[in-house]
């Protein structure tokens, strides 16, 4: 892949108390399965985004476990229940190690 995994996350930056939330995700990625052959006829090395999980104020809220069977830039959206302002952490974790964060900020009135 040329390049770096990019996160794209959407979240409200004001909710009421209690107010339902979407909160939607997307990270570019080729999502390789290792399953198909370059050009050069050799097996391309499986490169996925295994785990995603979704933090509040240091608590996880969210988790997905990926398969090889997901697609490219895969996309992930969730309901969250507003009830204290706070930080959101976003976390994608890569077969070869890689860790790619994303953070976002809620004020709750």
């Amino acid at each position: 892949m040329s390049t770096k995994p990019t996160p794209r996350v959407r979240v409200p930056a004001n909710a009421k108390k209690d107010e339902i939330i979407e909160i939607k995700t997307l990270i570019s990625h080729e999502m390789e399965s290792g399953q198909r052959k370059g050009g050069d006829g050799k097996v391309i090395p499986r490169k996925i985004i295994h785990t995603f999980t979704a933090a509040f104020n240091g608590k996880m809220f969210f988790e997905a476990k990926w398969a090889p069977a997901i697609s490219a830039n895969p996309y992930q959206s969730f309901f969250f229940k507003a009830s204290q302002s706070g930080e959101f952490a976003f976390t994608w974790k890569d077969d070869d190690g890689s860790t790619y964060e994303h953070k976002a900020k809620l004020t709750v009135a």
